[in-house]
């Protein structure tokens, strides 16, 4: 029976991760970067197309699983009849090759222990050739060469081309395994020791852990998710993937399945704030660098995402091989969305800069001239349709968000020069720009007789995104067209509180098929719940939301309220950074932008 999303749990070097499953088996790993190609593809299609288990030869799913405290180190427990064994997951920080550290340890009895490894590069297509080599199995592909080595020397032989192994544990005793890739054209790299390795993880995470500011209640749930977006970030750009995985479906047996392996705009603001409130300066710098460098150039061509290190092009493509998730086809690479014109993008990055500066962040040379280029481009572009926050692949529209957004860029920039007369700019105009926005989408944007904001001009469907209106100070939070619009998505968007993006129904959003219930839309009606003076029902919601995690503590994109299951990729950075965000909000000191 193939794992559900929510059965995998996350390792990671912070520049890729793999997921390893409650059974053992790691199914999906990326070399060497997040948006590689796949060695281990088993998860969007079977063992065949490669994955590396480790388990009690026979056993099922794990007794229990846990990270240790503060890290990213991984203890899956199998109980049976013959005794109990350990196996840690890690992937340690990286110096210059990617290493897979699997250590089983025994904790009491005699455990047999199966282990089967099957490398396929390229997504599962390519079966390497496997050989020995000073005492170490080698596999090579193409580009791709990885190399297994275990310690102590463990009996291997081929078998349905791939290497498996068969050995016991006992009481006090331990078995570790590496796996190490380098491109093929290059030597093998200098071999780490997996249990120093361990014990460098344990501390550098754990110290990483302990900068964290917040204290409040579900104090844990706050920092696995912040030690999620860490493991989410390529540290050799500070850029942060939105997911670590591609095509893990919204709908199981549906066509709604993207590559999140890539760096969108629009996360910046929110990821920013998460970061900056809970102390982490360090990391909101590095990414706010990375948005500067990306959105350097002309305005016009600003992208709603990028690659790790700011690379525009990302074609998508079908991996028709791959029978996708529980049949979920097709499977995709890349993500076409790229080019799409999303003006919402054009208001998180100037609010994300503004933020930066509120913050104390070290301002970087010509920003202000990149941002008053953004807003240019914006006098007249506001005006046009767009596909909107949510990448609707169906005809452009004039999302209210949209406009909202770009009301954002100017409100941001007229009130930096306000508070600084020594920036250039004309001032005036800007004021206009922004009154104009704003008086535009009151008027065109809002259902008079539904009292409510709409997804988009001339529209009756709502839209989850409106329920950002107070947080970004669009209007403040007692008015009454801002309650009637949380009380209208509350009454029609959400179930139990899980609050779904849009109606697929009404929605021409291009795409057949229906989607789970957006997570960070759920933490978004938390907080304007609370915003709107119902703090004790916010409270209720965040508790039930933070009950939705899986038992490492990770969210995917969305959650199915009838089959009680995650969907979309996982683990997802948006739901992350929104549950941060909401327990700032409500229980501690949360910057969250400039409402009222």
């Amino acid at each position: 029976m193939h794992p559900h999303i929510e059965d995998y749990a996350l390792i990671g070097d912070e520049q890729t991760a793999a997921l390893v499953s409650r059974d053992g088996s790691v199914d999906w790993l990326c070399l060497p970067r997040f948006d590689s190609p796949a060695c281990f593809a088993a998860l969007l299609g079977d063992e065949e197309n490669g994955h590396w288990r480790l388990a009690p030869k026979g056993a099922g799913t794990c007794t229990r699983r846990a990270y240790r405290p503060g890290t990213l180190v991984l203890d899956t427990e199998w109980e049976t009849d013959e005794g109990h064994i350990r196996v840690t997951d890690f992937m340690p920080q990286r110096d210059k090759a990617p290493d897979v550290v699997r250590i089983v340890e025994g904790i009491s009895g005699r455990v047999t222990v199966r282990g089967t490894l099957r490398l396929r590069f390229d997504y599962g297509n390519v079966v390497p050739w496997v050989r020995r080599s000073d005492g170490h199995r080698v596999a090579v592909a193409g580009p791709d060469a990885a190399w297994l080595r275990s310690e102590p020397e463990v009996h291997t032989w081929g078998e349905s081309f791939g290497t498996h192994s068969e050995f016991t544990v006992e009481a006090g005793e331990s078995v570790a395994f590496v796996l190490t890739w380098h491109p093929s054209h290059h030597p093998r790299p200098e071999l780490i020791d997996p249990h120093e390795s361990l014990q460098h993880s344990v501390a550098d995470w754990q110290a990483w852990a302990d900068r964290c500011r917040y204290d409040g209640p579900h104090r844990d749930a706050v920092l696995r998710s912040l030690l999620t977006l860490k493991a989410l970030t390529y540290a050799p750009t500070g850029g942060m993937v939105a997911a670590p995985t591609t095509s893990l479906p919204e709908e199981i047996g549906g066509v709604r399945n993207w590559d999140y392996r890539y760096c969108w705009l629009r996360d910046s603001t929110l990821t920013l704030n998460a970061l900056v409130s809970a102390g982490y300066l360090d990391e909101a710098e590095a990414w706010r660098d990375w948005l500067v460098r990306a959105a350097a150039g002309d305005p016009a061509k600003l992208q709603i995402m990028y690659g790790l290190a700011g690379e525009r092009r990302l074609p998508e493509q079908e991996l028709t091989w791959l029978e996708g998730f529980r049949g979920s086809r097709p499977v995709r690479s890349g993500n076409d969305a790229v080019h799409q014109l999303q003006l919402d993008v054009y208001g998180e990055v100037v609010d994300s800069l503004a933020l930066a500066r509120r913050a104390g962040l070290h301002d970087k040379p010509h920003v202000w001239q990149l941002q008053l280029a953004l807003l240019d481009f914006l006098h007249e572009a506001w005006r046009e349709p767009d596909e909107g926050l949510w990448e609707v692949r169906g005809p452009r529209r004039h999302f209210v968000h949209s406009k909202v957004m770009t009301w954002v860029a100017a409100d941001r920039t007229v009130r930096a020069m306000e508070e600084d007369p020594s920036l250039p700019g004309d001032l005036d105009r800007l004021r206009k720009l922004r009154d104009t926005i704003h008086q535009d989408v009151c008027e065109r944007g809002y259902d008079t007789e539904r009292g409510t904001f709409t997804q988009h001009y001339g529209s009756r469907e709502l839209d989850a995104a409106t329920l950002l209106i107070p947080r970004v100070g669009f209007l403040p939070p007692d008015d009454p067209r801002v309650i009637g619009t949380v009380d209208a998505v509350r009454e029609e968007l959400a179930r139990d509180g899980l609050v779904r993006r849009y109606s697929t129904d009404l929605t021409v959003d291009g795409l057949p098929g229906d989607e789970g219930a957006f997570l960070v839309c759920s933490f978004w009606l938390a907080d304007a719940l609370h915003m709107t003076g119902r703090t004790k029902e916010a409270r209720e919601l965040f508790e039930h939301l933070v009950t939705l995690r899986n038992d490492v503590g990770l969210l995917a994109e969305e959650f199915d309220p009838r089959a009680g299951h995650q969907l979309g990729n996982f683990p997802q950075a948006f739901s992350h950074i929104g549950l941060v965000t909401t327990a700032l909000t409500l229980f501690g000191t949360c910057d969250s932008g400039e409402a009222g």
